[in-house]
């Protein structure tokens, strides 16, 4: 059976909200998604859930459009720009909160990577999209992550986490992380200052020149203070185009299709509040019960990792 979305009176996808965003940490967004916080800032139990216009608990990798309009694509922002903690969808846990990442037992903070300060862009990802891993790309002969696709950003403002912004893809680049293809979508947010006069990477090089490269290299060498080597690319690292970039969006989102219809092999969480068709359709209380199992929201705790806040050389001489 097809995945359709259930249409809701109140809402209508090809356009946004004029609200801005209130000062609190807790903010609602300009598309009518509110992230809500359950545990404390900068700890393991710590999650951001998301309800829509009605108040209902829904997932924001399989609840939240991918498009906003023709070619416009919804974004969940996980990292604002200049901050350290690794936060993500929580592929595997039901109803899919943002959480930080863990590793070893342990929060994960990406380095500082001299010059840069935490991550240069505002990063995030394209909701009902997936990297299926079974799934062996033609250009990169590697399958996918097992992640939505992942989305820098370079606008001018920087968004709360959480927020949920319209955004047009200017380019993308095939990263590919320990034998993972990992797509990086070049984007601008719509209502950007620069939004009409930034729309591939030609006129992203033009008007923020050197931002391609260093991206390039962010990613090349953001693991390398873990003490991991640096980072492939496939097409020799070149950026392809616009139209290649909205090419693979549309193709992880058949991915994504093919996942929450049950129709693909995969270990990860497809409960959600309103994807008619699908087989992890589940109902409003059951929505509410997973948000409700979590912590009760706490005064965030202060980040002790020195990683967040030292800079990392990568010419250094030990």
């Amino acid at each position: 059976m097809p995945v359709t979305r259930t249409k809701r009176p109140s809402q209508d996808l090809t356009k946004t909200e004029e609200s801005a965003v209130t000062p609190s940490k807790v903010a609602r967004t300009m598309s009518g998604y509110t992230p809500v916080a359950r545990g404390a800032e900068n700890t393991l139990e710590y999650r951001l859930f998301y309800q829509n216009a009605d108040g209902q608990v829904i997932s924001p990798f399989h609840d939240i459009p991918w498009q906003a309009g023709d070619k416009i694509y919804n974004m969940v922002v996980e990292v604002p720009r200049w901050t350290n903690a690794k936060m993500e969808i929580a592929t595997k846990e039901k109803m899919n909160p943002i959480k930080q990442d863990v590793k070893k037992g342990n929060l994960r903070y990406v380095a500082n990577v001299y010059p840069q300060k935490g991550y240069p862009w505002n990063y995030g990802c394209i909701p009902q999209t997936w990297e299926n891993p079974k799934h062996v790309d033609a250009n990169t002969k590697e399958g996918g992550d097992n992640d939505p696709v992942d989305v820098c950003e370079i606008g001018s403002r920087v968004p709360a986490r959480g927020e949920v912004i319209q955004v047009k893809a200017l380019g993308i680049l095939a990263m590919i992380d320990e034998g993972e293809t990992d797509w990086k979508v070049m984007c601008i947010d719509v209502k950007d200052e620069l939004a009409d006069k930034i729309n591939n990477l030609e006129d992203l090089e033009n008007l923020k020149p050197g931002y391609l490269a260093d991206t390039r290299k962010w990613f090349r060498t953001y693991k390398v203070p873990d003490g991991k080597p640096e980072n492939n690319f496939a097409f020799d690292g070149e950026y392809k185009d616009k139209a290649f970039a909205d090419k693979i969006i549309e193709e992880c989102y058949q991915q994504w299709k093919q996942l929450v219809n049950g129709e693909a092999e995969s270990s990860l969480a497809i409960e959600n509040a309103t994807v008619e068709g699908s087989k992890g359709k589940i109902n409003a209380a059951d929505c509410t019960g997973a948000m409700n199992a979590a912590p009760a929201t706490a005064e965030p705790v202060a980040i002790t990792d020195m990683k967040a806040s030292r800079w990392f050389y990568l010419e250094a001489k030990n």
